[in-house]
């Protein structure tokens, strides 16, 4: 039988992305909404009571007001705004958190996806700490430089639009040291606090790649950057969508440079770790509408209707 499915917010870059998933394949059925009742209440509780899994993509406010029109047992909402990604009632979407979170997502009937540069951060910091390499108390500090599609419709716009020759050097934000990513970075990772964190744009459709800052006196205990590889390698055995780099190998860089965007089309996340015995930097790279928003939500889908967790997806 196939999985009814409903994307409350088909018209976002992440909903788009979604139902370009969704559509290629023959294991789900898609419930469409009209596009003159797309914002009619009554509409959208029908169709998400109608759906097996419900899709959230939508601004924080909107997310909660559709996960109270919810009114059986059986209907699964993944949602993918930051209104539940702390929520404990939601099962965060990120099976390769730990050993338990696989399952945790598969039972659960709410799952909040991370957010792109959230994801990238917490699976190169959650090992550490577990891991001792790095305490509660760590004071991270972290950049990230993403594609403009992380912006939405209107970012994408602006950069496509010709002309406009500021958009063509690498733009940093959120310089007041806020961001909407921030409260998850700390909740599951184990850290106290959030990162220092500064994200850039670049002039590049999609991709994106986190990188911590690490020195011998941060450590909770002596480790070299050879071990947290090999810590890395460990912690994430057998994830089909984490991949391990090994230290400092050429073949991680072209040409002496790194390049954010060569997990893009794919639901992978690759880790680096770079430097030497005194600094050592750690890098988490996906694709921000792969791994890091849509790719992920199908990934979620997987595990709770019971198919193969790569199904639709590309390692």
């Amino acid at each position: 039988m196939s999985t009814k499915v409903f994307v409350d917010g088909q018209e976002g870059t992440t909903g788009l992305k979604i139902f370009e998933y969704l559509s290629a394949r023959a294991d789900v059925e898609i419930l469409r909404i009209d596009e003159a009742k797309r914002k009619d209440l009554d509409e959208r509780r029908r169709l998400i009571n109608a759906s097996d899994v419900t899709f959230l993509c939508l601004p924080d406010v909107a997310s909660r007001e559709s996960a109270t029109l919810v009114d059986n047992d059986r209907t699964v909402l993944i949602d993918a705004s930051t209104a539940f990604r702390t929520s404990a009632d939601w099962a965060y979407g990120l099976p390769e958190l730990n050993r338990a979170q696989r399952e945790r997502v598969r039972g659960s009937k709410r799952i909040a996806v991370p957010g792109c540069h959230a994801s990238a951060f917490v699976l190169a910091m959650r090992p550490l700490v577990e891991g001792g390499i790095v305490s509660a108390d760590f004071a991270a500090h972290s950049y990230s430089i993403t594609g403009y599609s992380g912006g939405g419709k209107k970012m994408i716009a602006e950069y496509e639009a010709a002309g406009n020759a500021k958009l063509k050097s690498p733009r940093a934000y959120a310089l007041a040291l806020t961001h909407k990513h921030l409260p998850e970075m700390a909740a599951h990772t184990g850290l106290k606090a959030a990162p220092l964190f500064t994200p850039i744009v670049g002039d590049f459709y999609k991709g994106l790649a986190v990188t911590t800052y690490f020195s011998p006196g941060q450590l909770a205990k002596n480790a070299k950057p050879q071990d947290v590889q090999a810590l890395f390698a460990e912690y994430y055995a057998g994830e089909a969508f984490v991949n391990v780099a090994p230290f400092n190998a050429n073949e991680n860089l072209d040409d002496g440079f790194f390049d954010v965007q060569a997990a893009n089309d794919t639901n992978r996340v690759d880790l680096f770790v770079f430097g030497n015995d005194e600094h050592f930097v750690t890098v988490a790279r996906l694709d921000n509408l792969g791994k890091g928003a849509s790719g992920a939500a199908i990934q979620c889908m997987n595990l709770s209707i019971g198919v193969t967790e790569d199904t639709g997806l590309k390692r």
